[in-house]
């Protein structure tokens, strides 16, 4: 009988597994770092006496510094992702030690705006894991499992910070999560390289990889060109989505441990209690982007189309967050903002990963980066905005603007996109 099925065999063939569930590593101890200081936030800002236009301006110097995501991701295209990615996780974990030495707003803000350009490297280095180590088939599981990573750091954030409180004081969840973030870079080092140069790799693997991977975005042995980037109409194409998209991600991580304390009446106990579960539900949202892509896909509908088809489900529950502000109980508020995360990752895992779908693997760094740079304007925008107006307005209408945003992003997703010739 012909073996039609095409999957490595024999020996130890999932190397390719293996590094990405390495980098779900970096993902948990970069979201866990970015994620301390939000849940820590009405125990710093009582302490510091910063107000919540002034905590705005923290959380949007974190958001200034991500923005560099594209030259981060240039860097990574040119210096790979061995040593530019280890230097990368070394730095955020200094800087999140570094936390320990803040007083008031204004150092605050610096050490935020020096973390978010050290962490800003991790969206574009996982686009790229996925574009050099996985076959097109598994891009969308292997981008939505990296993509737990992230949720699960926010997950264990709350607990951490309340354990820290309670142990001695919020400066230890800061050095926690700094010596975790160093630990894993020496695993980093030790394990990852390149396919080409992985010790472990056998040529099955390999094989399997290159013969799954699309010949029209082999590398080309030239840099990108960023001005040449610019103008594809596929790069805005995920771009802008991610500007309408990423600010739900700004309310669950920076905003929502104050709403809960200040609106919802939740002590630091209470936040730690309840405070993980949007993320939780993230977590589903990752691996249900990528299932509906996958189902869509059974049923012979093309790639991009199914990712489009999947963004635009993760747009219409994400609906259901115009709701927060309105409901009564705040347990019911609860369930909606987990409904919120759910849809939030289904959507976002679909449009993050269509990088590595359009653009060669020498450019899907760097377009991951400046698509990241969007998402992050997009909450540092949301950001200052919602700082400046909330104690005038409430939390409302900013939860009906993140229902209603991803709306507009799915069209422009429709629009702009093509499929590959």
């Amino acid at each position: 009988m012909v073996r039609t099925d095409t999957r490595p065999r024999g020996g130890f063939p999932y190397i390719r597994w293996t590094v990405i569930g390495l980098f779900v590593g970096a993902m948990v101890l970069n979201y866990m770092a970015r994620s301390v200081l939000g849940v820590a936030a009405p125990v710093i800002l009582s302490e510091q006496h910063i107000s919540n236009e002034q905590y705005s301006w923290v959380a949007s110097a974190f958001q200034a510094g991500v923005m560099f995501q594209p030259l981060a991701g240039y860097l990574l295209d040119g210096a790979g992702l061995r040593l530019g990615f280890a230097v990368c996780a070394i730095a955020w974990s200094l800087i999140t030690m570094a936390h320990v030495l803040a007083q008031g707003w204004f150092s605050f803000a610096g050490l935020r705006f020096a973390l978010g350009l050290a962490e800003g490297s991790a969206q574009p280095a996982g686009q790229k894991l996925i574009a050099e180590w996985f076959p097109a088939r598994e891009r969308g599981v292997a981008g939505g499992i990296y993509n737990i990573g992230a949720s699960l750091g926010a997950v264990v954030a709350p607990p951490l910070v309340a354990w820290a409180v309670m142990t001695q004081s919020w400066r230890l969840a800061f050095v926690v999560a700094g010596v975790l973030g160093l630990a894993w870079s020496v695993a980093w080092l030790l394990w990852y390289q390149s396919p080409a140069r992985h010790r472990r790799l056998g040529a099955t693997e390999r094989a399997y990889i290159e013969q799954g991977q699309e010949s029209h975005l082999a590398a080309s042995g030239r840099r990108a060109r960023i001005a040449s980037l610019l103008r594809r109409r596929e790069m805005w194409g995920i771009a802008l989505p991610r500007m309408l998209a990423d600010p739900v991600w700004g309310m669950l991580s920076v905003w929502m441990p104050l709403y809960l304390a200040r609106v919802r009446g939740f002590d630091l106990a209470g936040i730690a209690l309840f405070a993980w579960l949007p993320f939780l539900a993230a977590d589903v949202g990752c691996l249900f982007g990528p299932a509906v892509v996958a189902y869509l896909q059974r049923r012979g509908i093309d790639l991009i189309d199914a990712r489009r088809w999947a963004f635009t489900l993760g747009a219409l529950l994400m609906t259901g967050m115009t709701l927060v502000g309105v409901v009564t109980n705040p347990y019911v508020a609860i369930a909606l903002l987990c409904l919120g995360g759910f849809a939030h990752q289904t959507l976002s895992v679909t449009v993050i990963t269509m990088a590595s779908d359009l653009f060669r693997r020498d450019e899907v760094a760097t377009v991951a980066g400046m698509a990241g740079l969007a998402g992050n304007l997009g909450i540092l925008l949301f950001t200052l905005v919602l700082g400046h107006m909330v104690d005038k307005v409430g939390y409302g209408p900013f939860f009906v603007a993140l229902g209603l945003l991803d709306l507009l992003g799915a069209a422009i997703l429709w629009t702009l996109v093509r499929k590959p010739a």
